[in-house]
């Protein structure tokens, strides 16, 4: 049977795909890169922002087309399409319920199943599996690399996230923080040693928060700073307890700039607050550790940080840029940013732009504030469901009580029905202005009035 693959989001993505590749290959499987010759069509996909899974859905909408046109020939069997990683953990049985035509939707922990969801797909059902995983790593899976020309490669030294910032999803689509044994990954980067590969970036959803626990987070063999609590940078807190004991991230890094002198070490996506001093000296003391730190703000508003409960105020952000400059004088930084917040204002924006010219950043990743159903949404905005069940977003306030106005103004509450004026949108959400509460049977006799007059 053929396999497509087509990837969508971060490099995490690309690496899961090589592990459920490695998988699926073991049970027989082939891969093409013509997706016109595929058996069965695979989407690992993000689910990070809206505009991520409008893609998803767009290209949806090709498969079930290309998957139609396969049915109606006798030569070939029809076509499977199937939804792996994100979008799969965060919409689950909504995407078959929406699209009829998807067979699998797998999420990031289950890919150990994909042989067996396929097979079950034979009965003409669709096979679902988005159970989340508390000690799932794919630590004994050697990744079988997708793109074979480049001479960089991802490895996957965690997955997870425990600290729940309020605008993000991962910690609902990717499940609790878990590390890979250290020696499973050095094996790795050896084997990638071996095939020539002159660049390994090592990877997490926060990926210097890394603790190797498989001997046991007291095992004789750790030192006295291995078995003490998480050092955090000076000035930031996390909303979980300090964890104690395994093998940190820095006794990772160390052992895997050993392994090949001359293959450069990157990691990411770090969490400012995972940066003890003993990885900063790692990254100016060797010389394959690429002096680069991607170190996420989000924002320069003491305000929204706390909103978005980063865990350190701007302040503390600067003070860790200082010190890390102090200890790697030629350090290259970036950053992630995200613009219009929930509650930000023009000078909380200031702030972030004052920020980023302070800091000198290499590089920055900006993106809009995209609310997903888990993340926080605005006080100052409220959402409810139109009559043909598509989600409106309308900002909160004193609207009338009727559509003349004639009496006082009041404010929405949840069950109130709203008459609102659409002004914006997508297939998933429609944004509006709200324009005076109404009942469900005034507001269709005004619009089968609205029709009469039409038709008179």
């Amino acid at each position: 049977m053929m396999m497509y693959f087509e990837v969508y989001g971060c490099q995490m993505n690309t690496n899961d795909t090589e592990i459920a590749w490695s998988l699926l290959q073991e049970k027989g499987f082939k891969k093409t890169n013509n997706i016109k010759e595929a058996d069965v069509v695979l989407l690992m996909t993000c689910a990070i922002r809206d505009n991520a899974e409008q893609k998803i859905w767009n290209k949806l909408d090709y498969l079930t087309s290309l998957k139609k046109a396969r049915s109606r020939g006798t030569s070939n069997p029809p076509i499977k399409i199937g939804i792996l990683g994100c979008m799969a953990e965060r919409l689950k049985e909504e995407i078959v319920e929406r699209n009829k035509l998807v067979d699998v939707v797998c999420g990031p922990d289950a890919y150990r199943d994909l042989p067996r969801l396929l097979s079950t797909t034979n009965s003409g059902q669709a096979a679902i599996n988005v159970i989340l995983s508390l000690d799932e790593t794919y630590a004994d899976v050697m990744p079988l690399r997708i793109n074979n020309t480049t001479k960089s490669a991802y490895i996957s030294i965690m997955r997870g996230c425990d600290n729940m910032c309020t605008y993000c999803i991962v910690p609902f689509t990717r499940g609790r923080e878990r590390s890979r044994p250290i020696s499973s990954i050095l094996e790795e980067v050896q084997s990638l040693s071996d095939q020539g590969i002159k660049q390994v970036t090592l990877l997490g959803q926060n990926v210097n928060s890394y603790r190797d626990t498989s001997e046991g987070v007291d095992h004789a063999m750790y030192d006295e700073r291995t078995l003490q609590e998480t050092q955090m940078s000076r000035g930031f807190k996390t909303v979980y307890k300090l964890k104690k004991g395994g093998r940190r991230f820095s006794d990772l890094l160390h052992r895997v700039a050993l392994i090949d002198p001359e293959m450069r070490v990157r990691f990411t996506s770090p969490h400012p607050k995972d940066f003890p001093d003993e990885v900063l000296h790692l990254i100016n003391e060797y010389a394959n550790i690429c002096n680069q730190i991607h170190l996420p703000a989000q924002s320069g508003s003491t305000q929204v940080l706390q909103a978005m409960r980063r865990g350190y105020t701007r302040q503390s952000y600067l003070e860790l840029v200082d010190h890390i400059r102090a200890i790697i004088p030629d350090i290259n930084f970036s950053s992630d940013f995200i613009a219009g917040f929930c509650g930000e204002t023009e000078s909380d924006h200031e702030d972030t732009v004052s920020l980023i010219k302070q800091v000198k950043y290499n590089v920055c990743y900006t993106y809009p504030y995209s609310m997903r159903q888990e993340s926080k949404r605005s006080q100052e905005e409220l959402a409810g469901r139109n009559d043909g069940n598509i989600k409106v977003i309308m900002p909160n306030g004193l609207i009338p009580s009727t559509s003349t106005g004639r009496y006082n103004n009041r404010g929405m509450q949840v069950g109130d029905y709203v008459v609102a004026q659409i002004n914006d949108g997508n297939s998933q959400v429609l944004k509006a202005t709200p324009l005076f509460h109404s009942t469900l049977q005034d507001f269709h006799q005004q619009q089968r009035r609205q029709q009469e007059d039409i038709a008179s």
